[in-house]
């Protein structure tokens, strides 16, 4: 989702400081639990912030901020056990807000010099404030001064819910299901005065299709006449790759990766790297230069994503190819296992366009 990415000033680093400050010292997770939720709607964009307190084992001190219903489905997966965690899908599905406190060893650079630059101290372990934007396919990162000021004010909400359910364990109980107690700000004489209201997330909403030219005829033709059939299966899949780019002085992300491999060799035919957006015509001009390359066709390419059997169809049929969606692809799998562990690591600067 497009944001300004100014820093946070002076001044809206110093509210979020003291607002991390105040939640800290009131130390609600002593008597909640990450399954009491709430949530806060930004009144600068109108979406809504699911609010949930961490570290009642005493592991990690926290309150994450799930932004919107894709942030809030993401929640409702880990909290169902469908999402581990460690497990590598949550980097390239979580969407949230994370203000944490660690020991001083655990924050980087930026963390250092925010606290240095507004005179700030702290002692002791888990007692130092970091915050930590997360979006879908990016490495966590710092807040942006959007993200600073709603993160503040989901503090301050926090430790006003968590005061009064500390005196009142009910006051999260939904009167029906799939209700969610949201704290609203409402304008009264000026002045921001906050409410509660029980309210229903918003559908999510469905990703906009990828337009993919249709592919160039003239192209097709010379690959079907310079190439020949063997009777093989490739498998073809898209994943986002185990380690982050670099790049333009922007926030690391996980590009994705394109591959075709062969089913009974498991030999890696090609893959690809590229941006998130607008990836299938990317995908799609690679696997022709794939075919160009190694002048051999399968009689049969197996895929398991819907949208790549879309944009493959048309060739494969030009082609004489026998396209099939399938449930699983156990040789990609294997290759992906192997590629985890052999490229898994560090950013790395970018190197393509």
């Amino acid at each position: 989702m497009p944001m300004n990415e100014t820093p946070p000033s002076s001044q809206e680093w110093q509210a979020l400081y003291e607002a991390a400050g105040e939640f800290f010292r009131l130390r609600p997770w002593e008597w909640m639990v990450d399954s009491e939720l709430f949530g806060v709607l930004n009144p600068e964009t109108g979406e809504i912030g699911y609010c949930c307190v961490m570290g009642n084992l005493g592991e990690l001190l926290a309150l994450g901020v799930y932004l919107g219903s894709d942030g809030l489905e993401t929640y409702l997966m880990m909290q169902s056990g469908e999402l581990e965690e460690g497990d590598e899908d949550m980097l390239f599905l979580q969407r949230c807000l994370m203000a944490s406190f660690e020991d001083r060893s655990d924050l980087d650079k930026a963390d250092l010099q925010a606290i240095k630059g507004l005179g700030l101290k702290f002692r002791g372990r888990q007692s130092w404030p970091v915050f930590r934007s997360y979006r879908p396919g990016y490495l966590p990162w710092q807040v942006t001064a959007e993200e600073a000021r709603f993160l503040a004010l989901a503090l301050q909400q926090a430790v006003d819910v968590a005061g009064r359910l500390r005196a009142n364990p009910d006051l999260l109980d939904a009167p029906e299901d799939d209700l969610h107690l949201v704290r609203v700000p409402e304008q009264h004489d000026g002045q921001a005065v906050w409410r509660e209201r029980w309210l229903t997330p918003a559908p999510l909403k469905e990703d906009e299709p990828i337009a993919v030219p249709p592919p160039d005829p003239l192209r097709l033709a010379q690959i079907k006449q310079s190439s020949a059939f063997y009777p093989g299966t490739w498998e073809v899949d898209f994943f986002h790759a185990p380690f982050p780019i670099t790049g333009d002085g922007d926030r690391p992300y996980f590009p994705l990766l394109f591959i075709c491999v062969d089913r009974d060799s498991h030999f890696i035919l090609g893959f690809d790297l590229t941006k998130p957006e607008d990836y299938l015509p990317v995908f799609q001009n690679k696997f022709l230069s794939f075919i160009e390359e190694g002048k051999r066709l399968p009689k049969h390419i197996n895929v398991a994503e819907e949208e790549l059997f879309d944009m493959l169809l048309p060739t494969a049929t030009h082609l004489g190819i026998r396209l099939r969606l399938v449930e699983e692809l156990d040789t990609i799998d294997d290759v992906r296992e192997g590629l985890t562990g052999f490229m898994g690591g560090g950013p790395v600067d970018e190197e393509f366009n």
